[in-house]
């Protein structure tokens, strides 16, 4: 029989964010139903109330329809206080012309929210931490909180979780720290962190006219962008840019390049960083006794990097309960999870490649354009475009899925009539 969790056995989760606190109420959660009780303790160091990078890993913080679904059921309700804006539509500027895509499904929420306790020039009293919340309820069902970072992870008999102060032998360690560059673990664990790219982000103060539910999609400015996204986040409005070779100071260049009255938009940002993201998934993120989730094994392309935490921690985390905490019992039941999500991820690449391409030459933009217009005189349910483009700036559907929808008859057949529309 395989080694699994009984009555007693200390699980060690390693990072306090999202995908560390889902992890344990995950765990705890199956451990219930299973009837047994577990030692379950997370260390995290960083306090998700204090402002700025302090608090914060860096994320547009937008949650999708997927995630706050899963949460509901956990029994997680996020409070008002947590929720900065309702996200309803998306306005997409190029060249000139604003191309407004309404949410295709009314029954579906996205909101945003901040990681920490926002940005650290924000005035007035700091919003509520997403983060901060969710691993009090973590807590609040049974988790222990250790206020250390995590040195080492030893490989003896059992694994054996190091801080500068004490050491805790563990039955099993979940390693749940994004893209952390401080890997704990030993060289004989073989764990290697997932590959990433750069994106640039900033908080500005939002204008009193511009709409609280709607994000504005911006593209071609500056060179280099794929698209840069402006996100109500209650007060202020996260700026975040997607694209190849952006330096910090590509914010102050796109917002300067907006073509908005200077005087309406701040050019002054609150809190800017530019956080590395995860394109590629980590390499050997399993083995026994041992396993990450979250950034630190696989996340969705560019979006909904929340939601991946949430689904890859609560397969981790049943494989964990039900089948066994050995290499093979992972093997056999979260790999293949993950594997779906990576493949995912090349659908996901190809639909972005095209998109580049499609932005960088005219003749398939203007085509793409006439080929929008023409669905706003048709029912929602068949603005096939629209539904591709907002699916793959909110990450609320598989990129499979995408891909396919616009492989199909109706998007073809829209797209050759804008196409010969330009001609």
């Amino acid at each position: 029989m395989e080694p699994g969790l009984v009555d007693g056995s200390r699980v060690c989760i390693i990072g306090g964010g999202p995908a560390g606190s889902l992890s344990a109420l995950h765990l705890l959660n199956f451990a219930r139903q299973k009837g047994i009780r577990l030692d379950v303790t997370i260390f995290e160091p960083r306090d998700y109330a204090a402002l700025g990078p302090r608090g914060c890993k860096g994320c547009a913080g937008i949650l999708s329809t997927r995630l706050l679904n899963g949460l509901a059921s956990l029994e997680i309700s996020l409070p008002k206080e947590v929720i900065q804006s309702e996200l309803h539509s998306y306005s997409v500027h190029v060249d000139g012309d604003i191309i407004r895509i309404d949410q295709p499904d009314p029954r579906r929420r996205l909101v945003s929210v901040y990681r920490g306790g926002g940005p650290h020039l924000l005035p007035g009293e700091p919003p509520e931490s997403f983060d901060r919340y969710l691993l009090s309820q973590a807590c609040a069902r049974g988790a222990r909180l250790v206020r250390s970072s995590v040195k080492n992870v030893s490989s003896e008999k059992l694994p054996v979780v190091s801080t500068s102060r004490e050491s805790y032998p563990a039955d099993l360690v979940v390693l749940a720290t994004g893209l952390s560059s401080n890997n704990p673990f030993s060289p004989s664990y073989g764990y290697r962190s997932p590959g990433t790219e750069i994106m640039v982000q900033d908080e500005v103060l939002r204008p009193a006219d511009w709409p609280a539910d709607e994000v504005k999609v911006y593209l071609k400015q500056p060179s280099g962008m794929i698209f840069g996204v402006l996100t109500p986040k209650g007060r202020c409005l996260n700026v975040s840019l997607l694209g190849h070779g952006l330096t910090q100071d590509a914010v102050t260049r796109f917002i300067d390049a907006l073509e908005i009255d200077s005087d309406h938009l701040s050019l002054v940002g609150l809190c800017g960083c530019a956080p590395r993201i995860a394109v590629r998934p980590a390499k050997h993120f399993y083995g026994d006794r041992w396993v990450a989730v979250g950034d630190a094994a696989v996340t969705r392309l560019y979006k909904d990097g929340i939601g991946s935490a949430f689904f890859t921690a609560k397969t981790a985390m049943r494989i964990a309960v039900s089948e066994g905490i050995t290499k093979h019992a992972f093997r056999k039941g979260y790999y293949p999870y993950c594997r779906s999500i990576a493949a995912d991820n090349a659908y996901g690449q190809l639909l972005f490649r095209l998109w580049e391409i499609t932005v960088r030459t005219p003749f398939l933009l203007e085509g793409w354009k006439r080929a929008v217009r023409c669905e706003m005189e048709v029912p929602s349910d068949q603005r096939i475009h629209m539904r591709i483009l907002w699916g793959m700036l909110t990450g609320d559907e598989l990129y499979k899925d995408l891909a396919y929808l616009f492989l199909r008859r109706p998007a073809v057949r829209g797209l050759l009539i804008g196409l010969r529309q330009t001609t």
